[in-house]
């Protein structure tokens, strides 16, 4: 026996990535379904060998599954992940709608596997913000040996964090410029071909964006609430692919050498480090893979116990889609929910 499955928001990026990484590892499905809006009723994605047709979220028995993956963005997971959870299966919610609830597990399995008990609060599990995800699973196992006081984090953020519409705004850009064709901004702001754009979300009132608060906010609630973060997130002209420049200072000295060795035994983490004009990770070398992979570890010269590195994973992958499929794997693991059918657990 396996489960029953539906992926909401199927036709996305994240969707057909959670798809593609479900038959990857070869999760117990019995049957899948691929869930969207009435717009795109009928429309075909893959599974596996074969195709299924898209239904109708207004359609859909919720009861009939065993479990829920949710990708349509926050208003759809604001309007469907509560109902969903109260006709019985659990829903694992990409989006930023329940990260703080705090009858909400927010879950990297690598980082906080023990929160995975309180899913059946509200049989909601949240996935985090994709650049938070990385961040983290290279931050715990530092943290862990010497406790973080302060990160500093720079974001690198491809344009697939923008959906869809940001990669064909990159590519339909860059094509135009090229051609001296209209180059005009649509998804973004300002022009994102051959620029950088330093504002992801929406401006706060302390000048922060939405996007930047998510990632010290979910740190937080992730590993230790005392840690001083602050977060200045950039899109960049990059289809898929985050990186982040990061700069901790510890409460005790801790050197290159000990922070590749406890990362090249961290959980999730690839270390890739060596002074040489290659020797370093970016993000097309990135893009497809399963690991955060971690790259010029150095003392930070200007503060006490300071370390900068560089941090690069593909974000539609351990940033979102198989982050989810990860906790799945871990409620399949600890009993939460239940299978006789075994599966390949992800080994990275």
């Amino acid at each position: 026996m396996g489960y029953r499955v539906a992926i909401v928001g199927a036709t996305g990026n994240v969707g057909r990535e959670m798809l593609n990484i479900l038959e990857e590892v070869n999760f117990p499905v019995d049957e899948m379904h691929a869930i969207a809006s009435r717009k795109s009723k009928g429309v075909e994605v893959s599974w596996g060998d074969k195709i299924i047709k898209c239904k109708d979220i207004e359609e859909f028995d919720f009861s009939s599954v065993d479990l829920v993956l949710m990708s349509a963005g926050g208003d759809a997971s604001r309007a469907w992940s509560e109902k969903i959870g109260k006709a019985g299966p659990i829903v694992i919610d990409n989006s930023s709608a329940f990260r703080m609830d705090p009858d909400v597990p927010l879950i990297v399995p690598e980082v906080n596997p023990d929160a995975i008990k309180l899913a059946t609060k509200k049989n909601i599990v949240a996935n985090p913000n994709c650049s938070t995800a990385q961040l983290v699973v290279a931050l715990k196992p530092l943290h862990d040996a010497a406790k973080a006081k302060r990160v500093v984090v720079s974001t690198y953020q491809s344009v697939s964090g923008a959906g869809k519409a940001g990669m064909d705004e990159l590519w339909n850009q860059t094509k135009a410029i090229y051609g001296l064709g209209d180059a005009t901004p649509k998804k973004f702001p300002k022009q994102i071909a051959f620029n950088v754009i330093p504002f992801i979300g929406s401006f706060r009132d302390d000048g922060y964006t939405d996007e930047e608060a998510k990632m010290w906010d979910e740190t937080h609630k992730m590993i230790d609430p005392a840690i001083k973060l602050t977060v200045t997130c950039v899109r960049v002209p990059v289809f898929v692919g985050h990186s982040e420049s990061v700069t901790v200072e510890f409460d005790r000295p801790i050197s290159p050498d000990e922070a590749r060795a406890i990362l090249r035994d961290a959980p999730g983490v690839q270390v890739i480090d060596k002074q040489e004009a290659d020797g370093y990770i970016t993000p097309v070398d990135a893009a497809g893979e399963h690991a955060v992979y971690v790259s010029r570890i150095r003392k930070d010269h200007t503060v006490e116990n300071g370390l900068s590195f560089w941090v690069v994973s593909d974000n539609l992958r351990k940033g979102a889609a198989l982050n989810a499929v990860q906790i799945a794997q871990l409620l399949d693991e600890t009993g939460v929910i239940k299978s006789s059918t075994g599966y390949r657990t992800l080994t990275i």
